[in-house]
């Protein structure tokens, strides 16, 4: 009995049809980009002390049949532990910062990944190899895997491709606890801002 061809040849169905091969892109992690931004409330409210942590280690992979970026799926992976506090602040609250993130707050012992799997539910092209996608799939942070859509502008390149975009989160959400750190001054909103920009090479 003839069957298709697998996705990662190019030849034809039984029915005579072309198949297209998928290309697989691989994030190249220190090329990329994955930054939290938590928005202060309470006294530093009012002087706009929103810390930003920049991760350090992301991985993944993108998927894409031929060039159909309809069709594209995708996962990415971040070392939860690898948050890295980016503003400029005192050695002593900066090392607080860092134990009650990973202790109190993400618990990164007990959930060291945080990974988004999706796929696009939406491509629309704006030029030629530019397009903007809408991902829809499952987030998991701190334990928790909820459903989670984002959008994104993609550029294919020669060697790769490039996404770039942002969505937001709630902390309570995935059961995260929101803690004061700074001796009670630093406290944050329940929402953060997760931005991006991947770069992945075939």
């Amino acid at each position: 009995m003839s069957t298709a061809a697998p996705d990662h040849m190019t030849g034809e169905t039984a029915t005579g049809a072309p198949v297209t091969a998928a290309t697989s892109y691989k994030i190249a992690g220190a090329a990329s980009r994955f930054m939290v931004q938590a928005f202060a409330e309470g006294l530093l409210s009012a002087f706009g002390h929103n810390p930003r942590f920049n991760a350090n280690e992301i991985s993944g992979t993108v998927t894409v049949p031929g060039d159909d970026l309809n069709n594209a799926t995708v996962e990415i992976l971040v070392r939860a532990d690898s948050l890295r506090l980016v503003d400029d602040v005192s050695e002593n609250d900066r090392q607080e910062i860092y134990r009650t993130m990973r202790e109190h707050v993400l618990e990164t012992a007990r959930y060291p990944e945080i990974r988004f799997k999706g796929k696009t539910v939406a491509a629309d092209r704006i030029y030629e190899g530019f397009f903007r996608v809408k991902l829809a799939g499952l987030l998991l942070l701190h334990g928790v895997s909820r459903e989670h859509s984002l959008e994104a502008q993609v550029r294919l390149l020669e060697s790769g491709l490039r996404a770039e975009g942002e969505t937001q989160l709630r902390q309570s959400n995935y059961g995260v606890k929101r803690v004061s750190v700074a001796a009670g001054t630093l406290k944050v909103k329940d929402e953060v801002k997760v931005s991006f920009s991947i770069e992945a090479k075939a």
